[in-house]
């Protein structure tokens, strides 16, 4: 099957192809990117982008030995010079961030360095271009903060264009002695044919370069600090050597200027010898045309949003900011990745391990995805991505469906996809090592079934013209077999002991670390389940998955007209079972509480507490470990929070059933979730809100807000609030309110900090975790436009 050869240098884990593992087989299907309406234009349009969210401001192409251009530049802190490139989740920067991304062609962003403001526009143009993907422009503002721009001060910016597959990179002729215009590099690509990339400027600029032939960038940024501290020490300048290593593959171009300066940087793709309107191609995307064509797309992107999103004319001027910034980071933090997951396997005699930790290399694979956070999570996670594409369809569905695409087919024979994509050198930089590696008997919550469902509505509600219409239904007869498979998938191997019951594998069952042990399989990670894993456990927000699940599939059966009276029977006949509204309330509710529960092997009586450990050299070290004082027992686990409203996020709960009134007086307490800035993921009555899971565990799941929560039970309060039953007007009341508050908080915080965060505290409502997380917190603009999803 193309795409199976391990890369050169990599010694396949098993001879005979026949006895590949399964793990590692891809799905025997039709590939939902091959489909006729991911090629052509609509490829070639997306070929060119900003998808390296991992770094402050970057251009690549979807392709996986890529031609890359990137922007660094010097900062300081504590006194010393420091290279700004890779995201950092710190306080370095006052914030930074997309102000507007259209996610094809056009996106500006903002990056507050103390005094300054670096402006960075991306633009592509396909006039007058004969390369594949066309042409495109950089443009970098340097401006002060504050208003005297009389006030200048130096700034050096370290631009550069690298080869990923070893082509060679030529320097221009001119770079050293620039004037107003200068060819910076050139080189030659099967893709893009010949290539210039040329940089132009009103302003006085020094420039120097450096040429590395190196087989990644990942490490560029050193290598570039490296050789300006050896200038430094031998000239006393901060300037490059303006040296080469033998046929580089990429050069760092040095451009030493002051604020208030604009520097335009354009790259001329399908170059050749015959043509003669090189200069004008290029002052078409320089000066005065490029802050024309710029002006263009930002009144495109202005009208689009607005016909999008049809915001209400009461909002104020910061919360359409907040908006844009929602839209405009989640666009903007589109990556595309390359390379293999690695998988998790017991050591086996026909196996042949890469290393101790026992995996097996997934095939090669490319994943075009949103990120939830460029400086902290600058890679695809599996259940992330179904909220983002709640929004994302909105604005441009054919991006949709595409990274839908991309996702589906990263699923193996077994109908498993990894939960976590880890591809590549860069994304494998920002990854912690312990989670690397992914489990096949864990999977994660499948929200992308969310987004078909959406999709299946928004049909229905004709929100499509005639030509998406037929590309959706297009997409779901191919996707279809897959999401058969994933459905089977989790319908086997995350079934529980109990007829109707699922329990999300994965959970340490012989830690004596972990407070509670985690459940990184289902998305929420340190929130308290039964306190000893084991699998007897129900939980109730996986049933809830997978009623959601097969209600999407039987949509699916019925909207395209399958006719397979068994494949029907069984989603029809699962949906029934999970929507027995008696047999949920037997396994899971609990009446003391008025609350729905997990279930399983539980005593509250566990602690963590010191312990003295001897190494072997006799050292003597003090280690934070779980005691249970107390015999665990068959229960409902009294924790209740964000698992608790599974069945009312997912409407199962009938509208005039006495179960409802009680789920909303649980939402709306003060004494349990309620919080004048948003529902807090643990109720403030449990043992375990906000406390410590391990020594350097801090409470993640355990108090703070989250918006895709708050998100999904602020639609169904708003479904509630509609529908005919007794409880309408006080579901309404608190649906008025979250709603006010979750924007109110999102949005000051964003006016305050320039950031929309991970989550938000639960007492005072700042954002906290990781910053520019405009994965699914950007939900807020769907709260701020009353768009959710029908179940």
């Amino acid at each position: 099957m193309t795409g199976l050869s391990p890369p050169a240098g990599i010694k396949p884990l098993v001879d005979d192809e026949s006895k590949r593992p399964r793990v590692i087989t891809p799905f025997p299907a039709l590939k939902l990117t091959d489909l006729s309406m991911f090629q052509g234009e609509h490829k070639e349009s997306l070929y060119w982008g900003t998808y390296r969210p991992q770094v402050y401001f970057r251009v690549r192409a979807r392709t996986p030995q890529s031609l890359v251009a990137g922007l660094m530049w010097l900062g300081a802190k504590d006194g010393n010079h420091v290279m700004r490139h890779f995201c950092e989740n710190s306080k370095d920067l006052k914030s930074f961030g997309w102000r507007e991304h259209n996610g094809r062609d056009f996106g500006r962003q903002e990056l507050f360095e103390q005094d300054m403001i670096l402006e960075t526009s991306f633009v592509k143009s396909k006039e007058g271009s004969l390369g594949y993907g066309g042409d495109w422009s950089i443009r970098i503002n340097v401006k002060n903060i504050g208003l005297n721009d009389e006030v200048k001060r130096s700034v050096h910016l370290f631009f550069y264009v690298a080869d990923e597959g070893d082509n060679v990179v030529s320097l221009g002729r001119d770079v050293l002695e620039l004037k107003e215009s200068s060819l910076l590099a050139s080189g030659s690509r099967s893709d893009v044919g010949n290539w210039q990339m040329h940089l132009k400027s009103q302003n006085h600029l020094e420039t120097h370069y450096c040429g590395f032939k190196k087989p990644d960038i990942v490490n560029l940024s050193d290598l570039v600090q490296k050789n300006l501290s050896v200038q430094e020490k031998n000239s006393g300048r901060l300037q490059l050597s303006d040296t080469s290593e033998d046929s580089p593959n990429m050069y760092v171009f040095q451009v030493s200027t002051t604020t208030q300066s604009t520097i335009d940087i354009s790259f001329v793709s399908g170059i050749r010898e015959e043509t003669s309107n090189m200069e004008e191609r290029i002052l078409s995307l320089t000066g005065l045309p490029l802050s024309s064509l710029l002006e263009e797309k930002h009144i495109a992107f202005e009208a689009k949003f607005k016909d999008c999103f049809n915001l209400s004319e009461n909002l104020d001027s910061e919360t359409l900011v907040a908006g844009k910034a929602a839209i405009g980071n989640m666009l903007g933090g589109i990556g595309y990745f390359y390379g293999q997951s690695k998988i998790h396997v017991p050591p086996s005699p026909l196996l042949q391990p890469k290393s101790e930790d026992d995996f097996l290399l997934y095939w090669p694979a490319e994943l075009y995805t949103a990120v939830p956070s460029r400086p902290v999570f600058p890679r695809g996670f599996l259940w992330d991505e179904g909220f983002h594409q709640l929004l994302i369809w909105r604005w441009d569905v054919h991006i949709t469906l595409d990274i839908v695409g991309h996702w589906l087919d990263l699923m193996n024979i077994n109908g498993w996809i990894p939960r976590e994509q880890v591809l590549g050198d860069e994304a494998l930089s920002k990854m912690p090592k312990e989670y690397v590696v992914q489990y096949p008997s864990n999977g994660n919550p499948p929200t992308l079934l969310l987004v078909i469902r959406d999709l299946i509505n928004g049909i229905r509600t004709e929100k499509f013209n005639e030509a998406e219409r037929d590309e959706i239904l297009s997409f779901l007869d191919r996707a279809f077999v897959r999401l058969d498979a994933w459905f089977q998938w989790f319908n086997t191997s995350q079934k529980g002991k109990e007829m109707g019951s699922y329990f999300w594998h994965g959970r340490d069952s012989v830690t004596n670390r972990e407070l509670n042990p985690q459940s990184l399989s289902s998305g929420l990670d340190d929130y308290p389940r039964a306190s000893h894993p084991s699998d007897d456990e129900r939980h109730v927000d996986l049933r809830c998955w997978m009623y959601l699940a097969a209600d999407c599939m039987n949509s699916i059966t019925e909207f395209m007209g399958k006719k397979d009276r068994l494949v029907t029977e069984d989603y029809s006949s699962t949906v029934k079972l999970l929507s027995d509204f008696n047999l949920l309330n037997q396994m899971h509710y609990d009446h003391d509480h008025g609350a729905y529960l997990d279930f399983g092997n539980h005593t509250e009586k566990v602690r963590l507490i010191w312990k003295e450990v001897i190494a072997e050299d006799g050292s003597v070290s003090r280690v934070l470990v779980r005691e249970t004082f107390g015999k665990p027992e068959l229960r409902l686990v009294p924790h209740i929070g964000y698992v608790s409203f599974f069945p009312f996020m997912f409407r199962i709960i009938p509208p005039d059933s006495s179960i409802l009134d009680k789920q909303l007086d649980l939402i709306s307490s003060r004494n349990i979730v309620w919080s004048d800035y948003g529902l807090l993921s643990l109720a403030k009555n449990s043992s375990l809100y906000m406390k410590y899971n391990a020594e350097h565990e801090a409470p993640y799941w355990r108090g703070a807000i989250w918006m895709n929560m708050n998100y999904m039970i602020l639609s169904s309060l708003h479904h509630y609030s509609i529908v005919d039953g007794p409880y309408s007007s006080k579901a309404r009341t608190i649906y008025e309110e979250l709603r006010s508050n979750l924007i109110r908080n999102v949005v000051s915080n964003y006016n305050q900090t320039g950031y929309i965060w991970e989550h938000y505290d639960q007492t005072k409502g700042t954002g906290e975790g990781a910053r520019v997380f405009t994965g699914w917190s950007a939900l807020i603009l769907l709260i701020m436009s009353e768009e959710y999803p029908l179940f």
